[in-house]
């Protein structure tokens, strides 16, 4: 359930930033699934899956990047 007024008194931590370190996890989880489904399209065989899983795990992989830099230049601040 979400809330509408929360903004950091009940985690600790600020909405931006809880918000910021939910889209990190949520990349890096996407980059580790996806390893599933490239092993599964290369064992059928499957070149062209391979190719767009592999190019959405490097989305989600640079995506990571990103809020990981960007996470740690706010909490360095």
């Amino acid at each position: 359930m979400t809330s509408t007024s929360e903004t950091g008194g009940v985690t600790g931590t600020r909405d931006k930033n809880y918000d910021l370190i939910w889209y990190v996890e949520a990349c890096l989880d996407n980059a580790l699934r996806l390893e599933t489904y490239i092993q599964d399209a290369e064992r059928e065989h499957d070149a062209e899956l391979v190719d767009l899983f592999h190019k959405a795990q490097a989305d989600s992989r640079k995506g990571a990047e990103m809020g990981k830099q960007l996470l740690r230049s706010r909490l360095s601040a």
